[in-house]
Formats: structure tokens, C-alpha cells, sequence
């Protein structure tokens, strides 16, 4: 693809993903700053209540306050999980060093505050991130150096020696054959350092800023998308554009004009433009567009970075690049659709409406404590009437010339309606007094079980919320960082985690990792967690005292990590000030405890041995105990086997004895012809 072909595609989309923006989200986002700052919303009366409601403002700063809690609960955003066993060790120190650059390398709570209230208010919250290389130049001094240290001080190859002076120390020396050696020499130097480092840079895109092709529904399967900005001439030089070219595109900027910014600055500057006549200082349109598109004519699209600069988008910069650096999140998400819906946009109309009645209600209480009178001419001073002072006399002709005029009150009617206003907003939002703990009489007459059903029905917007931004633009955000250090850092890096020092070397993450979103949900409050991790703690403990230290439950190790999440869960972040670590002790510990153990197993405790002797004892009588009671029971069951035979062997005899007398019986009584078994009676 040539420069006038693809030119002309970057300006078509860059023209189109304006028209839509300014379509589709600029009036939109307009309204909300308007409504959040409380502007007035021009339809104001001259001599009438002018008040604005702050409904929008009111309801986004309750609900920040508990996403920044639920984020805060831990300095680890995400954790990255191994996909197998090889991975533990690597997933382990990617989530530490990309928490690290978040929170250590960029202000990682700004950072957060801001996308996430850009979201609420404007419907979307965008952060862009991107490896950043920069370049300080420092000066220094040597004097007396050594031929020696002067050669191993130019092998540097990140200094450049800007002055040298050399001179004789000593006087010259004699060699043992008589040749004459020249005396030593000191060299004093002056040299720039420059050094080079690069870190990933996360910023936050104002909303105006950010644009993206139509109909995307996520930075996934966008086509286009581009940041619009404005740059000094003097930036864009020192980042190493043609000078020619950026100060003929320097000057006034459309981004001047636009009417999201000029809102956003409306409460504190009453001129937008840049009006200053160095054009060194002045500003320049730029445009850091990436698109997909066959650059190369091959059949197949890829991601092409674009910096043009202009009105007329003159590409000075046009590179394959890996991926879409942003990270975009918003409250609502609406299915199929790249933005969906922020906090503001329900609560803009209730605003009006509340505005609308608190006015009415401020103007009937002035109406009423300032009554129209109604005053029959000619029997009345006017003058008195009209000068209206405390204590002040109107001088009348007769009684009852002054009537006053007393309008009905409508705040039987108005507070009724600004309660059931209340009630709407908290369908929409979840958001209430009672929810906050802010409204005594609602909770101090519920029972226990009531008030946390309350809060935790409250809770569980602004969780969904909280879980939304952590499964897209949160994860997002961690898995780009991570891309971008394996792609751009070379080598290791020492980094401080946990008062220790510790190497850092993305190029050893040669794997993926899942991301596993680390927010705190569904977890309880601080003293349910408290109480969790005590009773843990307890079951360690009985552990660790009836099984010894090589038990197959717990280790020492484990008993630590569970009294650091107890002092976490306190507000205390690190627990090195109260426990070591048992796998990182410091050395003369180590060596004391091992000599301990080597002390221990060298002589033999004689009250162990004593102990010992004693178990011996005991299981010995216990076994012989044993064995006795077994052998009475077998002595007791062959007693009884064999009193029983004699029993069934005398009745077997007696049996027998009885069928040979009844056939001795039947024999007589056959031979004589006599019944004589009838009278014989049987046993």
C-alpha cells in the first residue's frame, strides 16, 4: 500500500470515528459534566429560586469511595495463575512485578480514581499504556585518576569525555639499566553519562480524546481506534519529529474548539484557545492512531501504528505494532456494544425533576414570608406600604385598608414527591442513607439480620460495578503490562518487594498465564475476615503444638502468612515489622538454630530419655493387661463349650434311654394284647 493510499485510508477513518463520536457522545458527555458540576440548566427566571440540585455529583462520590475500598483491600490487583506445575514459580513473579509497575513505577491510585470516574460519569473510562524510553544525560568530575583507572573509566561506553587534562606527579624515575622512565601521570576528567531506561507509562485518556470505529464492540474486534491529542512543538521535537514539518502544523487545533473540553474547563478558565505567539509553545493536532488493515498486500490484516500530526493528517511515524494499547471499562455494560452506560445517565432526569421542585418549594416559602398585600386605594400611605422594614408603620385611614395576600403552601404536596424522587434513585442505583449507615432512625429500630440484608442489597450494585471494571479493563490493563515488559525490557531488573531486593526478568515468562481478577468480593467486612483468619490461626496453632513442626497439616510458614492477612485485615500492610519470615531469616539466626539443632541431637536430654522409659513402662503393663484379659476370656469360653457338650451328651443318653424303654413297652403290649403306654405318663 503507498503513502497516498494509506494516508487516505488513516484520514477516512479518523474523520469517520469523529462523526460518530461527536454524534453518538459528545452531547452526552457534555450534559453529564454539566449536571455533575451543578451548572445551571438555562431555564432560570430573573427574581425566581435558582438552585440546582446536585444529583449526579452526590451519587457518584458515594459510590466511589466503596469502589476505591473494594480495590484497596490489596496492593495485588490481579494475580496471574500457572496453567500447570512449571509455571508456579514464574506466575508468582509476574503478578508481583506487574502490581509493582502499577503501583510503584506509575501513581497506581490516581491512575485507578480516574478510570474508574470517567466511567461513572461519562459513560467510559480509558487508559492507555505504553513503554516509554528515556534518555538522562548527567555531568561528572574525576581528578587524580590513574593511567589504570582512566583506561577502565573509558571502556564505558555510556560516557563521552568533554574535557581532559593531564599532568606530571612525582619526578621521572630511573630504571636499573640507566634509562630514564617518564615520571607517573594524573589525569583529570570531565564526562556526560547518559542513561538510557524504560518503563511502562500508564496515563489516563480523557474521554473527548479517545475514538474507535462504529459499531465495535470490543477492543478486541475493533478495527480502529486513535488517540487524539494536542503537543508543544517542542514535545514533538525533543521526541524527534522534523522540525519543518511540525511547526507548519502548528497553530490552532480543532481540540481547542471542542465543546467537551471547553465544559471540562468551563468552571475555571473563561478562554480555551492557546493564544501565545512562541511557537516553540504552541500547540500541534496529533493523532496516534492504530488500525488493521493489509498493509502489506499479502491477504491478511495486521496492526499498524500511525502518529500523524495536522489537520491534514500527515503520517510521521507508521510501524507494525502487536496490539490496541488501551484499556477501556464502563459501569453498565450493554450487550454488543463497545461503551455502555455510566452512573450519570440515570440520574440526569431525576436531577431536573428535583431541581425542578425544590425551586417551586423555595419560591412558595418567599412568596409566603413576603406576601402580596392588597391595599384599598386612597385610605392607605403607599410609601409605608412599600417600604418594608421590621417594625416598620403603614399608616391607614381605617382598619382593615391592608389585606395580605397569603399564597397556599405547597410543601404538604412537594416533600411527598422529593421523597418518592429518593425512592426511584434507589432502584436505580442501589444507593441510600440507609444502605451507608448514614440514617440512624432507619437502623437503630431493625434487628441485626435487617440492617446488613440492607447494606448488602446496597453493596451489591456497586459490587457488580466493582466486578465489571475488574473483568475488563482491569484485567485488560495487567495482561497489556505484562506484554509490554516481555516485549520491551532486555535483562533483569532489581526491584524492592517485601524489604528485599529481588531480580526481575519478563524474557523467563515464555508462558501464558491465566489472569485471576484479585477484588474484594464476597468476602465479608474487615472483622468477619478478622474473626476468620483468628480461628485459622487457632487450628495452626493446635497444629503446631500436638504434631511438631514436621507435620503433614501446616508449617511455620504457613502460620506467618495467616498472621500477615490478620494484620492486613487490620490496615497494616506490611507484617515484617512483627514476624519473620521463617524462609527468609537472616543468616546469624539461621546459623544459631541450626547449632541449636546439632546441640540437640549431639547429647541426649535426660528428662526425655526419663519420659521415654516411662511410655516404655506403661505400654508394656497396658499389653501385658491385654494379653491377661484375653486369656481369661478364652479360659471362660472353653469352660462354657465344654458344659454345654456334657449337657447335650446327658441328654442324648436319657433320650436314648426312654425310646428303648417305650420299645420294651410296646413289645409287651403286643405279646399280652393290654394298653399299657396310656398310663405310663412322659417326661
Amino acid at each position: 500500500m503507498d503513502k497516498i493510499e494509506f494516508q487516505s485510508l488513516i484520514r477516512g477513518e479518523i474523520e469517520q470515528a469523529v462523526n460518530y463520536h461527536d454524534s453518538e457522545f459528545a452531547a452526552d458527555r457534555i450534559k453529564a459534566m454539566s449536571y455533575y458540576l451543578g451548572e445551571p440548566l438555562g431555564n432560570e427566571v430573573d427574581g425566581r429560586s435558582q438552585v440546582v440540585q446536585t444529583e449526579v455529583s452526590d451519587m457518584v462520590e458515594m459510590i466511589m469511595p466503596q469502589l476505591i475500598k473494594v480495590f484497596a483491600e490489596t496492593d495485588d490487583f490481579v494475580r496471574f495463575e500457572p496453567r500447570g506445575p512449571e509455571d508456579v514459580q514464574a506466575a508468582a513473579q509476574a503478578t508481583e512485578y506487574v502490581n509493582f509497575i502499577l503501583n510503584a513505577d506509575n501513581d497506581g491510585f490516581q491512575i485507578m480514581h480516574d478510570f474508574f470516574k470517567d466511567a461513572l460519569i461519562f459513560k467510559a473510562g480509558i487508559l492507555k499504556h505504553f513503554w516509554l524510553e528515556t534518555e538522562e544525560t548527567v555531568e561528572e568530575n574525576y581528578t587524580d585518576l590513574t593511567d589504570d583507572e582512566l583506561t577502565a573509566l573509558l571502556m564505558d561506553d555510556e560516557i563521552e569525555v568533554t574535557a581532559q587534562e593531564a599532568r606530571e606527579v612525582g619526578t621521572p624515575i630511573e630504571a636499573p639499566d640507566g634509562s630514564i622512565m617518564p615520571p607517573p601521570m594524573a589525569y583529570d576528567v570531565t564526562i556526560q553519562r547518559t542513561k538510557r531506561d524504560g518503563r511502562v507509562k500508564i496515563e489516563n485518556v480523557p474521554p473527548e480524546e479517545f475514538l474507535f470505529s462504529q459499531r465495535a464492540k470490543s477492543l478486541d474486534d475493533c478495527r480502529f481506534v486513535a488517540h487524539r491529542t494536542q503537543m508543544t512543538v517542542t514535545e514533538l521535537l525533543e521526541m524527534g519529529y522534523d522540525r519543518e514539518v511540525v511547526e507548519a502544523n502548528a497553530g490552532y487545533t480543532e481540540i481547542d474548539t471542542l465543546n467537551e473540553k471547553q465544559a471540562r474547563f468551563e468552571d475555571l478558565e473563561s478562554q480555551a484557545q492557546n493564544t501565545t505567539s512562541d511557537i516553540s509553545e504552541q500547540d500541534v493536532l496529533v493523532t496516534e492512531a492504530y488500525i488493521r488493515t493489509d498493509y502489506n498486500n499479502d491477504g491478511k490484516s495486521q496492526i499498524r501504528r500511525v502518529v500523524a500530526i495536522g489537520p491534514a493528517y500527515e503520517i510521521v511515524e507508521n510501524e507494525n505494532f502487536y496490539m490496541f494499547p488501551f484499556s477501556i471499562i464502563s459501569p453498565i455494560l450493554m450487550p454488543h456494544r463497545m461503551v455502555g452506560r455510566g452512573v450519570a445517565e440515570l440520574l440526569t432526569d431525576l436531577q431536573s425533576s428535583k431541581t425542578a421542585i425544590l425551586r417551586q418549594l423555595l419560591d412558595n416559602i418567599y412568596l409566603m414570608n413576603n406576601a402580596r398585600v392588597g391595599a384599598v386605594e386612597g385610605q392607605v400611605n403607599m410609601d409605608d406600604l412599600i417600604a418594608n422594614r421590621p417594625g416598620g408603620i403603614v399608616r391607614m385611614r381605617a382598619p382593615g385598608m391592608v389585606q395580605p395576600i397569603t399564597p397556599p403552601s405547597v410543601a404538604d404536596a412537594a416533600f411527598p414527591l422529593l421523597s418518592y424522587m429518593d425512592n426511584v434513585r434507589e432502584m436505580r442505583t442501589g444507593m441510600s442513607k440507609a444502605s451507608m449507615g448514614l440514617d440512624a432512625d432507619a437502623l437503630q429500630s431493625s434487628t441485626a439480620a435487617a440492617v446488613n440484608a440492607t447494606v448488602s442489597a446496597a453493596q451489591a450494585k456497586v459490587e457488580m460495578i466493582a466486578r465489571v471494571f475488574a473483568e475488563t479493563g482491569v484485567k485488560r490493563l495487567m495482561k497489556c503490562i505484562l506484554k509490554l515488559v516481555q516485549e520491551h525490557q532486555q535483562g533483569e531488573r532489581i526491584i524492592r518487594l517485601r524489604n528485599q531486593f529481588v531480580p526481575m526478568n519478563p524474557q523467563m515468562f515464555d508462558t501464558e498465564f491465566d489472569v485471576s481478577v484479585n477484588v474484594g468480593l464476597g468476602r465479608g467486612d474487615a472483622q468477619k475476615r478478622q474473626a476468620s483468619y483468628a480461628m485459622i490461626a487457632a487450628k495452626q496453632e493446635q497444629v503446631l503444638t500436638q504434631m511438631g513442626l514436621d507435620n503433614p497439616l501446616c508449617t511455620m510458614g504457613q502460620y506467618r502468612a495467616t498472621l500477615a492477612k490478620m494484620l492486613e485485615a487490620g490496615g497494616i500492610k506490611s507484617a515484617d515489622e512483627f514476624f519473620l519470615d521463617p524462609d527468609n531469616l537472616p543468616p546469624e539466626l539461621q546459623q544459631k538454630i541450626q547449632q541449636k539443632m546439632q546441640a540437640a541431637q549431639g547429647q541426649e536430654n535426660p528428662l526425655a530419655e526419663i519420659e521415654r522409659e516411662k511410655l516404655q513402662v506403661e505400654r508394656a503393663k497396658i499389653e501385658a493387661e491385654i494379653a491377661l484379659d484375653r486369656e481369661k476370656m478364652m479360659a471362660e469360653l472353653q469352660l462354657k463349650r465344654e458344659m454345654q457338650m456334657q449337657e447335650m451328651q446327658m441328654k442324648f443318653e436319657m433320650r436314648q434311654q426312654e425310646m428303648a424303654y417305650e420299645a420294651q413297652l410296646r413289645g409287651i403290649e403286643a405279646s399280652t394284647g393290654a394298653n399299657i403306654s396310656t398310663n405310663i405318663p412322659r417326661n
